[in-house]
Order: C-alpha cells, then sequence, then structure tokens
C-alpha cells in the first residue's frame, strides 16, 4: 500500500524557507497568501495489509527516522486501502 509522510515545522519554530516563500508569493501579487510553511513530503510503498498498523509503523518511522520531532510535527496518510 501506498503511504505518505507530511512534515513540517511546529508552531512557534523559525521557518526562513516559508517566509521567503511568501514574500515571493506577495511579490508576484498573490498577497492572500499567508502562514506559508515549508515541509517535506515523504512517500513510500508498504507491505499490504492492515491500515491502522500501517499508520502505527508510520508513526513509529517518523518519531525515530523521518522526522525531528523536537521542532517538526508529522502527519501519516494512506494513500490506497486496497487490502
Amino acid at each position: 500500500m501506498k503511504a505518505r509522510v507530511l512534515i513540517t515545522p511546529k508552531k512557534g519554530i523559525a521557518d526562513p524557507q516559508g517566509t521567503a516563500i511568501e514574500q515571493a508569493l506577495h511579490a508576484l501579487g498573490f498577497t492572500g497568501a499567508r502562514g506559508v510553511r515549508m515541509g517535506k513530503c515523504i512517500e513510500l510503498e508498504l507491505p499490504d495489509g492492515d491500515p491502522n498498523s500501517a499508520r502505527d509503523a508510520l508513526a513509529r518511522m517518523s518519531e525515530q527516522l523521518l522526522a525531528n520531532t523536537n521542532i517538526e510535527q508529522y502527519t501519516c496518510m494512506i494513500l490506497d486501502e486496497d487490502v
């Protein structure tokens, strides 16, 4: 099954890339863009099985390797649940 982990800076953590993107959007005339946060997206294939077990595995991967949980938050999702 396909899965995705979205990782972004926690609220209150400086995000200079997000700030630069927001300023560039404003310069291009997209003045309504606010609160831009830059993160990363990790997609992976997991063995077919129980989606709840897969979500638990994704959370463990995120806690142990994918995200720096001191400064980042993460969201795990299963993209297809054809079990």
